[in-house]
């Protein structure tokens, strides 16, 4: 199967084949919504209901962008592979 790089982080490796994924989500956007977060929890007028559901909410946006860039890291590896095998990306040295 060919994948183009525009397409890639939309399918995973499984079992040693390559299978559709879920849809991307916008990183930056869910970055600047942590940075939101972190923001309003930092303040400390926030209530005990309040702070829980933002940091519910926190803990659900950060696994969700360590799953993309886990995505990005395995669509890094599959844009390298060789002869079937999924190969480390390793930056040359300067």
């Amino acid at each position: 199967m060919c994948i183009s790089s525009a397409t890639a982080a939309n399918y995973i490796l499984e079992d040693g084949k390559v299978k559709e994924s879920k849809q991307p989500i916008d990183f930056e956007k869910k970055i600047n919504e942590l940075e939101k977060i972190v923001k309003n929890m930092e303040e400390g007028s926030l209530n005990l209901e309040d702070s829980l559901k933002f940091f519910e909410d926190g803990i659900k946006i950060t696994r969700e962008c360590q799953q993309a860039l886990k995505d990005a890291e395995l669509k890094v590896e599959m844009l390298t592979m060789g002869s079937g095998k999924l190969e480390a990306f390793e930056p040359e040295d300067n």
